[in-house]
């Protein structure tokens, strides 16, 4: 346990460089094209593939139909126990009037 804890105290206490056992890669020059790569395939691959995806979720959100489904007013779903502590007590914090019913259906019919 001993031992243990001196190599642990030396390792502490002594500079990096006094029981490294050879040359550092990235000081001794080795790969100096890896930058220019890695910034050719972000410019060249990355953004163009995340605009694409970008292109892609907008045009699948455009075909996609916009109609809130039927109201269908089922025991188990819309349970207020406890009022709200904010306005009528009735509607959550982030309401929307179109999206969000309330226990006894919506509240605008579009």
């Amino acid at each position: 346990m001993a031992g243990v804890v001196r190599i642990f105290t030396r390792r502490l206490t002594t500079s990096p460089s006094a029981y490294s056992t050879g040359s550092n890669a990235a000081v001794a020059g080795h790969g100096g094209g890896g930058v220019k790569l890695w910034k050719r395939l972000s410019f060249f691959v990355a953004f163009p593939a995340v605009g694409l995806c970008m292109l892609n979720c907008y045009l699948m959100h455009q075909k996609e139909s916009h109609e809130r489904p039927p109201f269908v007013p089922y025991e188990h779903l819309r349970i207020r126990n406890k009022r709200f502590p904010w306005g009528d007590g009735q509607k959550t914090l982030f309401h929307n009037p179109h999206r969000n019913a309330l226990p006894d259906g919506y509240e605008d019919e579009h």
